[in-house]
């Protein structure tokens, strides 16, 4: 027998309009919880923004639900589709727990209530924030890094053959036309292998 729970609050995140994917395989693993454990009548709760400020319109319903008694169990994917800072998550949870406030992170197989909870659930909190801070400080090195041998970080400009050809007709060589375009001579024989054109080289690479 299915019971109705009309207290309970799913909220899902996903921080820009473009990944909906996200924002489905949130949900899909939501209901396969919520079917699970024969809970229906949930009310959901869904954003589209960045975590790093709880100033987003779901949540902010949330909140207020949640003060006004209507929802006493909150599900979600994962602890930090609450918040990304700190500090607002653990405030978040202090605030719910005293509430009496119920929180399961579906992904994570956690189920957070009471002091124990709380205090758990703050700890993750602190390793998600450590972890994020860990991976921006290796891409900036691996920038700096890449930077430092001459490696371009902009986005690859896409060849024209017919530049190509117009500057070989001038008479200059690959090489030449390679450090005209700021691309290797390969990169200039796929483009113009791409666009059916055949120009001949010799083996020095001029054309011929």
């Amino acid at each position: 027998m299915t019971t109705l729970s009309p207290k309970i609050g799913v909220y899902v995140r996903v921080s820009t309009l473009d990944q909906e994917k996200g924002l489905a395989s949130q949900e899909h693993a939501i209901t396969q919880y919520l079917d699970g454990h024969g809970l229906a009548n949930a009310k959901w709760y869904r954003d589209r923004l960045s975590g790093a400020t709880t100033k987003r319109p779901a949540f902010e319903q949330l909140q207020k639900d949640i003060f006004n008694g209507r929802v006493k169990t909150v599900v979600c994917w994962k602890l930090d589709r609450l918040s990304r800072s700190l500090r607002d998550g653990i405030n978040v949870l202090t605030d719910w727990v005293e509430k009496d406030v119920r929180i399961v992170a579906v992904s994570q197989q956690l189920d957070f209530s009471g002091m124990i909870g709380q205090a758990f659930g703050a700890l993750l909190f602190a390793v998600a924030q450590m972890e994020r801070e860990n991976l921006r400080e290796n891409t900036k090195r691996g920038l700096l890094k890449a930077k430092n041998a001459g490696v371009s970080l902009g986005r690859k400009r896409k060849l024209d053959a017919t530049q190509i050809v117009a500057l070989l007709d001038k008479g200059m060589s690959y090489s030449q036309v390679g450090r005209e375009l700021k691309c290797s001579r390969q990169s200039l024989y796929n483009t113009l292998k791409h666009a059916g054109i055949t120009y001949k080289r010799d083996d020095t690479g001029r054309p011929s």
